[in-house]
């Protein structure tokens, strides 16, 4: 039996060895509904190549996808205190926790990686919308805090790129203090003279809009993101009035002042890197700049010289 097992094992052996197929060969857009090849997809940057919906992705893609050659190192985020209320709802906020952590792989809903961009050290901030919604709890607040640490210990900009839906309510009080917490974050990066930008992406919505998000040097949003505060069915019981068409979205909100570019996925990388170019580019020294104002110009003739006062006391001068 041995000659037998000679030709078997390797075959077996380069079985085992294919790669894996994935589950889902093919996914449904879920705004135009059309059938897109998983490897389509994939080099698409995950749009919709029919109809141009942006889907969620996860920090790692967007990290990948922004990074120079793909590479860059994540760090290791402090660990707060794992529901310091004891509380519960349906369930206990600790089993949701476990739950969100088993399916996405992560500690919570926010990574945090450095590395370069066309040339340049960057750290970027990702939340991450399938763990939670990505709500931002005590977690979370410390993650940012951590990557506005390091911008300023590496001296290089800051990007987060947020899709949550606000506080996560399972914290109560304490997550309601991350909204100043970030903000004092950002505040650290900005008196450090350096670039602080926001991606916007869908949705960001809640607490982190109505604090370090809207506080960026530059506002990118990625076409049709939903952005705002309260959801639109809630402002308009509150208010009492109808809504504009496409309100929240990222072109209402660019068209109005509060983004400043809403721009393609397959676009993003290059944007935020001329961006970079625009922030860190060193302005002319202040000696370049004076000689810049009192060189004479060509062709004219040199100012006479001022007399001298008649008080001042006489130089000998020596005949030629």
């Amino acid at each position: 039996m041995n000659w037998l097992s000679n030709f078997v094992r390797p075959k077996i052996r380069a079985l085992a060895g294919k790669p894996e197929v994935p589950d889902n060969l093919w996914h449904q857009c879920p705004n135009c509904e059309a059938m897109i090849f998983h490897r389509d997809l994939e080099t698409h940057l995950h749009v919709c190549q029919h109809c141009g919906h942006h889907m969620r992705i996860t920090p790692e893609q967007r990290l990948a996808m922004l990074f120079d050659d793909a590479r860059y190192q994540g760090i290791e985020l402090p660990k707060p205190p794992v529901d310091p209320l004891r509380f519960r709802d349906s369930k206990r906020y600790v089993d949701r926790l476990r739950e969100a952590q088993g399916r996405t792989g992560r500690q919570d809903a926010m990574v945090v990686a450095h590395g370069t961009m066309g040339g340049h050290g960057a750290v970027i901030a990702a939340f991450d919308f399938a763990f939670m919604g990505g709500s931002m709890g005590t977690a979370v607040g410390e993650a940012l805090l951590a990557a506005a640490g390091l911008a300023v210990l590496q001296a290089a900009p800051l990007i987060v790129i947020p899709a949550s839906g606000g506080a996560r309510m399972q914290e109560g009080m304490l997550s309601l203090m991350q909204m100043p917490r970030t903000v004092i974050a950002v505040q650290q990066v900005k008196r450090a003279n350096l670039p602080f930008f926001v991606v916007f992406t869908d949705p960001t919505t809640g607490g982190v809009t109505a604090s370090f998000a809207m506080l960026g040097d530059v506002h990118i949003a990625e076409p049709h993101a939903q952005i705002g505060f309260a959801g639109a069915r809630v402002i308009e019981e509150t208010i009492r009035q109808t809504l504009p068409e496409g309100f929240q979205t990222a072109e209402y909100l660019r068209d109005h002042g509060m983004v400043d570019l809403v721009v393609a996925r397959a676009q993003l990388r290059d944007t935020l890197i001329g961006l970079i170019d625009l922030f860190t580019t060193p302005m002319r020294q202040d000696g370049e700049d004076e000689a810049m104002t009192t060189e004479e110009p060509a062709g004219e003739d040199p100012a006479p010289p001022e007399p001298e006062p008649e008080d001042a006391e006489p130089v000998d001068r020596v005949a030629e």
